[in-house]
């Protein structure tokens, strides 16, 4: 089954997977015409679809508390910061135990029966890493033999020991900042999951309120375009009665009926961006009511509320930067680069560990007479020693040390290259701000002188001065202009959307505080010297 699925493609025929029965174009073409003449005597042959009416703030609600995208990103600071209390971990004590028996059996000069032992080795105790990048424990040893020695004092003989001990590294792998160098890596990661999470927030909201105001768009050109039709009809309704009464040619009514079936190419094609627009705010919403393939209507409430604005590109683009995660993500970069830097440089020293051990050695017939000694420290062992590894040539070290400086040095370029790309952002948006607004008082101005030449045409075709052909082309022309200003009044709010991200904000008065599944944003680490 599996090798099938693998190997072969099969194919689909549509027409089998039709529900209703395939038709010819002519066959729709006469079925689209019942409807115009239903539509004609004002009968309805679809049933009302159920709605929802939606704000733009319900919209925002939803997609915050619903979107499958932002539940999946919300949930990569929480593994962030499990990675982050991982490494902080690496601190902790360290509870040790052995136990081992030993059984010889040595053969000796003196004798055929050999000497013979049994000992049990216990051994407890705790290791503590050590910021300094060193480690501490902290042992006892215990240990009792049975012997068949008859000259032995003590059989069985049990040793009880007390031993601390130290491993510090002088070069290598010494230092505090060494030591925790893995922990400010993960701490800074977190704090870029943080950053990545709040752009993917900020950027699915934007992208929310772009698909409302599409809709809104979509919407309004789908009643530009039924107003058309409409008054296409009427256009033919009048056409016949003029005809009936003898005013005017039978042509007129072929030429009315041409040009309400030329409104229908229109309205088919605004219906279907309408249900496109609608399905992709669906997706971004997620409601349970809502779903996407759900036959439920959604009705923009929200306005738009178009105000000629003079903003300040600098002062925005100043504002940009200093907002925007993207520049926050490259400032957390450019400090691990640097912590990175000193890490490598730390590697590439001689490897130089002092080792020292202080033992309390107690000896007896049992482990509590072995520890009796313990107190007095009548038998004491110091144990000090040092060693050093160093490299011949130590290339690799080097090398990683040059990577590090040259991903830095990268990083700064990329710097100064991201900020010119949200100037540029930002004066972009400004301009596609005010190119809206212009195109709404074009539009709007257009309209009006559009609306006037209708109503002259019409006035003049009731004078048998113009024919249906003029009349329907200055309801086009009036069609076209108002979709050119619905557009321009979508394309302004979108441009506002632009500003806004480009800044690293949203729209309005209110801020927005979001929670993920972690507890809350880690504290930025203290300031490091370069």
């Amino acid at each position: 089954m599996l090798r099938e699925r693998l190997e072969v493609i099969h194919g689909s025929s549509l027409e089998e997977k039709s529900i209703s029965k395939p038709v010819t174009p002519e066959e729709a073409g006469d079925q689209m015409l019942a409807e115009m003449k239903a539509r004609l005597a004002g009968a309805s042959t679809q049933p009302a679809a159920a709605s929802v009416n939606l704000s733009l703030a319900d919209v925002r609600a939803a997609s915050l508390s619903n979107n499958l995208d932002l539940k999946v990103d919300f949930l990569n600071p929480a593994i962030a910061q499990a990675q982050t209390d991982a490494e902080r971990a690496k601190f902790e004590a360290t509870f040790t135990a052995a136990a081992r028996r030993i059984i010889t059996d040595a053969p000796t000069a003196l004798g055929t029966e050999g000497s013979q032992a049994l000992t049990d080795i216990y051994d407890v105790g705790v290791n503590l890493p050590l910021r300094t990048g060193g480690t501490a424990s902290v042992s006892a040893p215990l240990n009792d033999t049975r012997t068949n020695n008859p000259f032995s004092l003590l059989n069985p003989a049990y040793e009880a020991d007390l031993q601390f001990s130290i491993t510090q590294p002088l070069l290598r792998n010494a230092g505090v900042e060494t030591s925790e160098y893995s922990i400010y890596i993960a701490q800074q990661q977190e704090n870029v999951t943080w950053a990545e999470t709040k752009l993917e927030a900020i950027r699915i909201l934007a992208d929310a309120d772009k698909a409302y105001w599409f809709l809104y768009a979509a919407r309004r050109e789908l009643v530009v375009r039924q107003q058309q039709y409409d008054l296409a009809l009427s256009q033919l309704e009048q056409a016949r009665h003029r005809v009936a009464a003898g005013d005017l040619a039978e042509i007129e009514i072929r030429r009315a009926e041409s040009g309400a079936a030329s409104q229908l190419q229109q309205i088919i094609v605004a219906d279907t961006n309408v249900k496109r627009a609608q399905r992709d705010l669906k997706r971004i919403l997620h409601r349970d009511d809502l779903p996407i393939n759900g036959p439920t209507e959604i009705l923009t409430m929200t306005e738009p509320s178009p105000l000629g604005l003079d903003l300040d590109g600098n002062a925005l683009a100043i504002e940009a930067i200093a907002n925007r995660m993207e520049m926050l993500e490259l400032e957390l970069q450019l400090a691990m680069d640097a912590s990175t830097i000193r890490f490598q440089k730390n590697q590439a020293l001689p490897l130089v560990v002092l080792d020292y051990t202080y033992t309390i050695n107690g000896l007896g017939s049992s482990y509590g007479r072995a520890t009796d000694s313990w107190p007095d420290r009548s038998f004491e062992d110091h144990n000090v020693g040092i060693r050093a590894e160093i490299p011949i040539g130590n290339e690799a070290a080097e090398a990683r040390v040059q990577e590090a400086i040259m991903r830095r040095l990268q990083r700064l370029a990329t710097r100064s290259q991201r900020e010119s790309s949200i100037r540029q952002e930002v004066f972009d948006a400004l301009d596609q701000l005010q190119q809206a607004w212009q195109s709404i008082l074009a539009a709007r101005q257009e309209t009006v002188l559009a609306a006037r030449t209708l109503e002259g045409e019409r006035r003049q075709f009731d004078l048998g001065l113009r024919t249906s052909t003029d009349v329907l082309l200055a309801s086009a022309n009036l069609a076209d202009a108002q979709s050119r200003e619905v557009q321009a009044l979508s394309d302004y709010e979108t441009a506002k959307i632009d500003i806004a991200f480009a800044t690293g904000t949203l729209l309005g008065q209110s801020n927005i505080r979001w929670e993920t599944y972690a507890s809350d944003p880690p504290p930025a680490p203290p300031a490091r010297q370069e």
